[in-house]
């Protein structure tokens, strides 16, 4: 496995050595294979756009589709080209902009954590370090895969510009090692994935949607006191990308509790309404529904059950609300014949 993992790597690094205009050639192809041939995750695509736009024609969901597509297949060969590309020609593709205030906060000592979603080119955003001052350590929250020699591939490509991957169980230890040691960070979170049924502490409406959505990262930023941005993206063109940088709190501990996740989700639905083409749309985001979980939910105990079978959960559910009013009528025919 190793020996086909390393052919893979070589020919992929060969493959990204190919200017992006060539490599876009290949983004086209792959469009038509993609969505023409293979219909990769249609079905889960259309459900999204048609729930998130209620309102549009079917034409105008099918172009937003197709769109979607081809920025699909474009962020896959630029997501290529990292392998093998110039810190010069990154910069000129991939602009920050508000980044003399994330110095500021820097240069003061304090940390910054940086809200953004699966939106326009997540990974070219790893080039953060080329635009930051120096005195900030820069990271990203990343889920490690099952595969190491894929892990380690990912890692290869998301930490070619400096900027560090800290496995999601291991970031608020991590953190706070980096706050102990007197070492400012600029950490992104990437929260607009579904939470599992056991992480799910929060609902709201996003994209006309009741959704459950991760906390971990107002849970980080209250804790540590971090100074909390979101990263607004906008793609220019085909591969040119802005990110702008805008201030949410510098004071996370002083806000109520959801109150900086509902502002970083009420701003990335801004921006995915602006342009709706670059959201990963082909991720099931809303597969897990509010009344699903209260059926899992135990009130008493706050138990949640995890498993995949839900006709278990309801039969221990009704197996103990019939218990529940067996006890109950016990506990009425005792006062019934209880001596008056």
């Amino acid at each position: 496995m190793k020996i086909l993992i390393r052919l893979l790597y070589a020919l992929l690094y060969l493959l990204s050595l190919l200017p992006l205009r060539v490599l876009y050639v290949l983004s086209d192809l792959l469009y038509l294979i993609i969505y023409r041939m293979i219909g990769y995750r249609v079905q889960v695509v259309r459900k999204n756009f048609a729930t998130s736009f209620p309102d549009d024609s079917e034409e105008a969901l099918r172009q937003k589709e197709q769109q979607f597509y081809h920025w699909f297949c474009d962020m896959l060969v630029e997501t290529l080209k990292l392998l093998s590309m110039s810190t010069k020609q990154l910069r000129r593709r991939m602009v920050f902009k508000g980044t003399e205030r994330i110095d500021e906060v820097v240069n003061s000592g304090r940390s910054c954590a940086v809200y953004l979603g699966h939106y326009g080119n997540w990974e070219w955003i790893t080039s953060l370090p080329l635009w930051v001052t120096p005195k900030a350590h820069c990271g990203q929250i990343y889920h490690p895969l099952e595969n190491r020699e894929f892990d380690r591939l990912t890692l290869r490509i998301r930490q070619r510009f400096g900027a560090e991957c800290i496995a999601m169980e291991q970031a608020a230890r991590t953190i706070v090692n980096y706050q102990r040691a007197g070492q400012p960070v600029v950490i992104g979170y990437i929260a607009d994935q579904v939470p599992f049924w056991k992480s799910i502490h929060h609902w709201l409406d996003f994209l006309h949607h009741d959704t459950p959505v991760l906390t971990g990262t107002e849970r980080i930023a209250r804790m540590v006191d971090h100074a909390v941005f979101y990263l607004d993206v906008t793609r220019v063109r085909r591969g040119y990308y802005e990110a702008e940088f805008k201030l949410i709190t510098l004071t996370p501990k002083k806000m109520a509790e959801f109150e900086l996740t509902d502002i970083y989700f009420s701003q990335l639905e801004q921006t995915i309404r602006r342009a709706p083409a670059y959201w990963l749309w082909s991720h099931n985001r809303w597969k897990r529904t509010h009344e699903e979980f209260l059926q899992r939910l135990d009130p008493e105990t706050g138990f949640i059950d995890t498993s995949g079978d839900m006709s278990s959960t309801r039969h221990r559910q009704e197996q103990k609300r019939q218990e529940q009013e067996q006890q109950q009528e016990t506990e009425q025919q005792d006062r019934q014949q209880r001596p008056s």
